[in-house]
């Protein structure tokens, strides 16, 4: 054995002695003879069938010689197809590479055939499974011993390392396969050979490789590109991958990519084909190494979908499809959580039908209603936990805050009354309420004049006057005896927050504060001091209101300010410093149906749909770096005016790692070189709280003119006198934060602008912004950003309380989130407790305690 490791060291083509057996003499032990025989097959073809040489005799001599000595188990029909492949070895070099290669392949596919027909003891491919609902066919319930809570490394067939790998998938039991939904299909449905190829269908071609070459663009060092010619009996086509990404750069990365498919390996390439100069090609194909490709596509796979799972190293697709594939008979071992009624009612296959078919689905239309099945039972879990969640926080009791309507609301009996302070207030403000801010605050009166608590979401585009509108709840609270307090996110919110407050409540003789991080430790002993005595009635902050020491005398009502950048977790724990407060939570992200559903189904929502008279329209455009010379133009020219002007940016400093424009660099160009007689400002996230709002008064008041910033003056900032909004590398944005954004202009009497630079190639880039040029309706516009980057996107932060989603898409399913809704909320108003849905109790409860295992876990 050493001596073949020697010569295999000095002559990388040749077989290891210990490859091939010593001698061919006598009767060999079948296992040993089959093992053998795959094995140096298999070396053949990845080096290319050029006929290699062991330390004691080539490789076509040593596969003659084991098809003349056959083991005695083969029938007499076998051994004359054995005599007939000894017969064609013993010429093996005198053939063509393209004759050896099929006299090689048909070699293994004859083995792969007669192994399968050989006793159960052999290893074998598991067998086709049928769906568990044709009784006939169902695998028995707990057969062989393997139960869902079974681990993966004490299932048969697979090992100590396998469990390894899978475990590093997140799989560890044997439930955990059933829903490890695959990510995409081979579909097997359409398989058509190279020449049938037709542009603008999804198809699947079964061919060999003629070469393989991996390699990094010559034109942009983070592309990679994967490029194989492939081979069937009806012609050729080059196929290529594109790998976008330093880490796939690598000469070893490369290297791996190409000695996945070696010359003469069979794979399976699917996927949108498309047209191009040099003929029909595929656009962003899957490809797969098939392993025994006449045997998976004929006998199995015709007219069917072959699922395709994220991988981790050492385990290869085929080996996973057969483990996943050993746990389908489970999918019936346990009873299905919905009621056979709501089944019959809404259309929906039973769930072990459902599970079986995802992973084997026969067709596209199998597929389809297993996916829909199985996308309702997550939606209908995520709905159920909502409205429980809601029937809880329902069912405390809480302060009734009701004030007698004032003059404002105007009398029925003709008598006067005394005004309150919602009316003062409103008296004091220079404008008259939208119809939307009327709806909204109506809506508000009439929650707080209930003993159940409040629990609204108020949505608003930016400027539609959202804090016009909670202020005016705060003070009802207060005139109920009880205080109020608003939490925002940032403290350059909270601070402008306040200032507005602050310039109305005074003057109707209501205390307030502010509380945020940066407040002095002496004026924050006094600050909680009057909060607890009750002297305090109106609290504005951020996260530091969430702080133990922080306790209210009577807390009546929590606003919190773009609420979606607080967890649940930290929303309850500031309701729970009150006996039982109203919440009314609030954003100026236009949030989609489908997501509003999916993270507030337990808070009731209102919308301010209408802006104050007055606004201006923004006009929108995109343009080049090239054509910044028209930025700096017109905004002198509004500046000459009496206006200001935002500069947005991604970064704060420059980047090694990203070619991006930075906020201290263009603070500097900008007021060195372009506009030296002006006063240019740099805002941004690492500044202290008190040079964040020196910034932000020299801008509001004047003193500066142009203002370079990050995205923290996303919210809050509200400078009537900005009528420029420029946005550097706007294609780096989402277009719902892009949109937020663009509402810090248009606030006054001035038509405004607002400018987007982007200098990219990306056809896709540029047609997104171009999205918000022709669009000024936020949830349109955020609607459309669900679909092209996800909920993540639209909500600006990965923080947000996003459901925890195996296989439903917020972007695609509406429909079945709409109807698991409606559900959820029928079984919740006739069972409360689930006391006769046990199924989904259960189902519930299993839920709960893997988030929490989760949690811990984080």
């Amino acid at each position: 054995m050493a001596g073949g490791q020697q010569q295999a060291e000095t002559n990388p083509g040749a077989i290891p002695a210990g490859d091939l057996p010593a001698g061919a003499t006598g009767e060999l032990n079948t296992e040993r003879w089959l093992r053998d025989l795959q094995q140096a097959l298999r070396l053949e073809v990845e080096r290319g069938c050029g006929d290699l040489m062991g330390r004691q005799q080539s490789f076509s001599s040593f596969a003659a010689e084991c098809w003349q000595t056959v083991p005695l188990s083969l029938q007499s029909e076998e051994r004359s197809q054995a005599q007939s492949f000894a017969e064609a070895f013993a010429t093996y070099g005198q053939l063509s590479v393209a004759r050896r290669q099929g006299l090689v392949r048909r070699c293994r596919q004859w083995l792969h055939d007669w192994q399968r027909s050989r006793q159960p003891s052999t290893p074998v491919a598991p067998p086709r499974l049928r769906l568990a609902s044709d009784p006939s066919q169902a695998p028995r319930r707990g057969s062989g011993g393997l139960k869902l809570d079974t681990p993966l490394a004490e299932m048969p067939g697979v090992g100590p390392k396998t469990a390894a790998r899978l475990a590093a998938l997140g799989l560890l039991l044997a439930r955990d396969l059933l829903h490890y939904y695959p990510r995409d299909y081979l579909d097997y449905a359409h398989l058509v050979r190279i020449s049938a190829l037709e542009p603008g269908r999804t198809a699947t071609i079964v061919a060999s490789v003629r070469r393989c070459h991996a390699f990094n663009s010559p034109r942009n060092p983070n592309l990679s590109i994967l490029e194989l010619h492939l081979q069937d009996c009806t012609g050729r086509l080059r196929v290529s991958r594109f790998f976008a990404g330093r880490r796939f750069s690598s000469p070893g990365w490369l290297k791996g990519q190409q000695r996945l498919y070696p010359p003469g390996a069979d794979v399976a390439v699917s996927g949108l084909v498309k047209d191009s100069p040099y003929g029909p090609c595929f656009q962003d194909p899957l490809i797969e190494v098939l392993e025994d490709p006449r045997a998976l596509v004929r006998s199995e796979q015709i007219g069917r979908m072959v699922p395709v799972y994220g991988l981790t190293e050492g385990l290869g697709a085929d080996r996973l499809r057969q483990i996943v594939a050993g746990v389908l008979g489970l999918a019936a071992a346990q009873p299905d959580p919905l009621p056979l009624a709501i089944r019959q009612q809404h259309a929906l296959i039973e769930r072990a039908d459902a599970l079986v078919a995802i992973h084997r689905p026969t067709d596209a239309a199998q597929l389809q209603a297993a996916r829909r099945r199985l996308v309702f039972d997550e939606f209908l879990l995520l709905q159920l936990a909502l409205c429980r969640r809601r029937l809880e926080f329902r069912s405390r009791i809480a302060p009734v805050l009701q004030c007698p309507a004032g003059g404002g609301d105007g009398a029925t009996d003709g008598t006067t009354t005394t005004p309150t302070l919602v009316d003062r207030f409103l008296d004091l403000l220079p404008f008259p309420l939208t119809g939307a801010q009327q709806r909204v605050l109506s809506d508000i009166r009439s929650d707080l004049a209930r003993p159940q608590p409040m629990a609204r979401l108020v949505q608003g585009d930016v400027g539609s006057g959202k804090t016009v509108v909670a202020l005016a709840a705060l003070l009802i609270a207060v005139e109920a005896g009880c205080q109020g307090v608003l939490m925002a996110p940032t403290e350059v919110l909270a601070e402008q927050h306040f200032a507005k407050i602050g310039a109305w409540l005074p003057q109707l003789h209501v205390s307030s504060a502010l509380l945020t991080g940066s407040t002095p430790a002496a004026r924050r002993r006094e600050l909680l001091q009057d909060l607890i005595n009750g002297q305090l009635q109106v609290l504005v902050g951020t996260h530091a209101l969430l702080e133990d020491p922080v306790q209210f005398q009577r807390l009546g009502l929590v606003v919190v300010d773009e609420q979606h950048r607080f967890g649940v977790r930290q929303r309850n724990r500031l309701l729970a410093k009150g006996l039982q407060p109203h919440l009314l939570t609030m954003t100026a992200t236009p949030i989609p149906r489908t997501l509003a559903l999916s993270l507030h189904g337990d808070l009731d929502v209102s919308q301010i749909d209408e802006l104050p008279p007055g606004r201006q329209p923004i006009r929108t455009r995109c343009l080049r770096a090239s054509q910044r010379h028209e930025v700096h133009a017109l905004i002198r020219e509004q500046v000459a005016q009496g206006q200001r002007a935002y500069v947005v940016l991604p970064l704060v400093e420059e980047s090694e790692k990203i070619d991006l424009l930075s906020a201290v660099a263009v603070h500097r160009q900008l007021q060195e070189e372009v506009f030296p007689d002006l006063q240019v400002g740099l805002l941004h996230g690492r500044l202290g709280s008190d040079d964040k709002q020196r910034v932000l008064t020299a801008f509001a008041t004047g003193s500066c003119q142009v203002l370079v910033s990050t995205t923290v003056v996303e919210v809050g900032v509200d400078v009537p006198e900005a009528s420029v909004m420029v946005i550097e590398h706007a294609e780096r944005f989402g277009l719902a934060q892009l949109h937020q954004l663009r509402g810090r202009v248009g606030r006054g009497s001035a038509a405004s602008h607002c400018l987007l630079i982007h200098d990219g190639n990306n056809a896709m880039a540029r047609q997104r912004l171009e999205v918000l040029v022709g669009s000024s309706d936020g949830f349109a516009i955020a609607e459309m950003d669900l679909q092209l980057r996800g909920p993540g996107a639209v909500l600006g932060t990965r923080q947000s309380g996003l459901p925890d989603l195996a296989l439903a898409s917020l972007t695609d399913d509406g429909s079945v989130l709409e109807l698991a809704r409606d559900v959820a909320q029928a079984v919740i108003a006739a069972d409360p407790n689930l006391e006769h849905h046990g199924g989904l109790a259960k189902a519930l409860a299993e839920q709960r305690q893997r988030q929490l295992e989760a949690a811990r876990l984080n």
